[in-house]
């Protein structure tokens, strides 16, 4: 049972990092994970419209180059999916927090580029705060002694 979970993680994951931290391959699935709580990964799958949204308030783009933009500005680390990407955007359109509208890319293709509502700008504040709260209190746990 534990083997097909694990397999199941593995092929469902979101996001994956492209180099992994330690010599394990790790992929994310879920925070709270109790079979892999050590891998800090884990944290990346409950970030990922922030991460998006963070991403977008840069400039307007289509969904490739979200996830082309991530990977480079976290130095080839984070590697996120079509299959998690393209769900979480039109979730965040959905919500208000992104709107859409289809261009010609660079390449001369019809591309659905994507840019930041103020509702999600907002949010992406929040978002911000909340996770720098969270992110200091883990450093606290982990750094204490």
């Amino acid at each position: 049972m534990i083997r097909r979970l694990r397999k199941h993680r593995a092929e469902h994951s979101s996001v994956q990092l492209v180099k992994p931290l330690s010599s394990a391959s790790i992929s994310c699935h879920c925070i709270g994970d109790r079979y892999n709580m050590s891998r800090p990964a884990d944290l990346v799958q409950g970030t990922l419209d922030a991460l998006i949204l963070q991403t977008l308030a840069l400039e307007p783009m289509h969904g490739l180059a979200v996830a082309q933009r991530m990977r480079a500005r976290s130095r080839d680390v984070l590697n996120v999916s079509r299959g998690s990407l393209y769900p979480a955007l039109h979730k965040l359109e959905q919500q208000g927090l992104l709107r859409a509208e289809w261009r010609l890319s660079k390449s001369g293709k019809r591309a659905k580029y994507y840019s930041l509502t103020r509702a999600g700008a907002r949010h992406l504040a929040k978002e911000q705060k909340d996770w720098d709260r969270l992110s200091a209190a883990i450093t606290l746990v982990l750094k204490s002694s």
